[in-house]
């Protein structure tokens, strides 16, 4: 066993001691330690029942024949967080929490790992750990929170962000907003819609380093108690097969947790955070693979924030499961890749039911034929732009829009609200990436509020910042280069025009490159706006959004990376 370094020998006598300190038993020592690595706490409405999650775990492995032993790492509440300085540590605590899981799993010896999770950034921190470190793992998330309701209408997180631009606009009274907001998120688990979270929870499961269910099985349902316990069972079985991540994720693993997230219309943070897990392995997920997989893979299902559905429908209609059966159909899976089931996709799909069609569409008739997400490229996004074509109402496919420019997202939130953007507008929100931001805070603050005050199918967004997977709406994030390495949305003027086709997958700046070149040379050097602390040395060392916003992990990599010495 690989925990013997830590409790085997005359040698370890000391080593023994400290556990007996802490009340294990000889005979504890005698079995495997399995890590549970809880990220539960007391600010995230997804973690905030993973305590019972993590007692449920504990119990499988024991009934198993393991040793559970939990740690704890970190996470942000993106919701809380959004729209002022916390924004900034969101994307930047994956970094921490995958780096801090390294450091517990090698420092204690552990034999395998167990991640419990739930939201936004902690999720593809644990699975870039889990790719890391290469011991069994299994992730189990806390499940999806149940949709709100207000006046006989499901409502959501995202229903209140946009509830402030009605707010504004004089669609929705405050007191009617105070109402609504404690009708909005009723329960624990992550918000209830296809957002990041959730997003990334359903990825997981079709990635194969999740049990089935994972993705959709409602927080606050029994059966979630059930899978976390047969999750501390299988872990055992992994343990004693040594199926080991990098078994699991291969590149065709990644391919078919690409299709799933198009079928789905998922978050456009999948984008950054796929290459990022996948970066771990030493495989590289480019932006025109995206585009490619987009072209083929139709979308099935059209959830909140694109349509009414919220995931509790996802999983009565049979889940992730459901969704790739269909997909198989069409051969749009590889389904010899091997899972945590200990068997293959072809296998754990043998024993999944069909679908209803209730939520999700037939493979033959797709809500779209192509995917949810498409990559744009074009003289302002030369290393791609990301946007979810599949919450994007017809109208705004193809536009020439009137830029109007902002360096920061505060400064455009202002200029919406304030009634100031009109239709045929285009807000270009730079200096937001993950240099300039620096962390590329999500902006779900200006999208709402657009979405609010009725303008969503008349006026888009660009920023080289990220948009929350709540977004819709014609919403292009990601644009690479950023602007704070000299990216040709820094060049940018008010009342530039901007072409946007996404059918065609192009975003143009329509200024004369002689005029381009000439803002160039005038174009001041980029500032940091911090400049101590975490995200200082963050924003020395963070790829571009185009290759997943991820820190050089090999001492090459360090080499060829531009670090910014000042």
């Amino acid at each position: 066993m690989r925990s013997d370094v830590v409790k085997k020998g005359l040698e370890r006598a000391p080593h023994r001691s400290l556990f007996y300190a802490m009340g294990y038993h000889p005979l504890e020592l005698e079995r495997p330690l399995i890590g549970i690595v809880n990220s539960h706490n007391e600010i995230i409405p997804g973690h905030i029942h993973l305590d019972k999650i993590a007692e449920a775990v504990k119990a499988g492995v024991r009934l198993a024949g393991g040793t559970p032993i939990e740690f704890s790492t970190i996470g942000v509440c993106d919701g809380i967080a959004m729209g002022h300085l916390g924004m900034r540590y969101s994307l930047a605590s994956r970094e921490l929490i995958a780096d801090s899981v390294e450091v517990m799993a090698q420092a204690h010896g552990f034999d395998a790992l167990v991640f419990i999770t739930n939201c936004d950034k902690i999720v593809p921190g644990m699975l870039m750990a889990a790719a890391r470190l290469k011991l069994p793992s299994i992730i189990i998330s806390g499940g999806p929170m149940l949709a709100g309701d207000y006046n006989n209408q499901a409502v959501d997180l995202n229903s209140m962000f946009e509830a402030i631009g009605r707010v504004k606009a004089g669609k929705l009274s405050e007191e009617e907003l105070a109402e609504m907001e404690k009708c909005a998120c009723p329960g624990c688990g992550a918000c209830a819609g296809m957002f990041t979270a959730n997003s990334m929870n359903c990825i997981t499961e079709a990635l194969g380093l999740a049990l089935p269910g994972n993705g959709t099985i409602p927080a606050v349902a029994a059966e979630r108690i059930r899978l976390a316990k047969e999750v501390g069972i299988k872990i055992m079985e992994l343990w004693q097969k040594q199926i080991t991540p990098e078994q699991i994720l291969t590149r065709e693993a990644f391919i078919n947790a690409l299709s799933v997230d198009m079928a789905l219309g998922c978050s456009t943070n999948t984008v950054l955070h796929l290459p990022a897990v996948a970066h771990e392995l030493g495989i590289k997920l480019d932006l025109n693979m995206i585009n490619e997989l987009s072209s083929r893979v139709p979308q099935l299902c059209l959830l909140s924030p694109a349509g009414s559905n919220r995931i509790q429908d996802l999983h009565a209609d049979g889940g992730i499961p459901a969704v790739m059966k269909e997909l198989s159909k069409k051969d749009l899976l590889h389904t010899n890749c091997l899972t945590v089931t200990g068997q293959k996709v072809e296998d754990n799909l043998k024993n999944a039911r069909e679908s209803r069609h209730r939520v999700i569409h037939p493979v033959q008739q797709p809500y779209r034929p192509e995917g949810g997400i498409a990559v744009l490229f074009g003289n302002l996004a030369p290393g791609g732009a990301v946007v979810k074509q599949g919450a994007v109402d017809e109208k705004m496919q193809k536009r020439r829009l009137k830029a109007r420019v902002f360096d920061g997202e505060q400064e455009a939130v202002e200029a919406i609200l304030g009634g100031k953007i009109k239709a045929g507008d285009v807000v270009v929100i730079r200096y937001e990436g993950p240099k300039g931001g620096p962390g590329m805070p999500e902006m779900l603050s200006p999208t709402s509020a657009v979405a609010g005050m009725g303008l969503d199918k008349e006026v888009a967004l660009i920023t080289d910042g990220r948009f929350s997977g709540a977004t819709r709406g014609a919403s292009i994030g990601h644009v690479s280069p950023e602007a704070a390495e000299g990216g040709p949305i820094a060049l940018v003027e008010e009342g530039d025009l901007i072409e946007i086709d996404i059918p065609q997958r192009k975003l143009e700046l329509l200024v004369e490159e002689e005029e381009l070149e000439k803002r160039r040379r005038l174009l001041k050097a980029f500032k940091p706006k911090i400049k101590s602390g975490y995200l200082a040395r963050y924003l020395r060392q963070v790829s571009s959004a185009g290759s997943g916003a991820v820190f050089p992990q090999k001492e090459e990599d360090f080499s060829e990376a531009e670090v910014d010495k000042s």
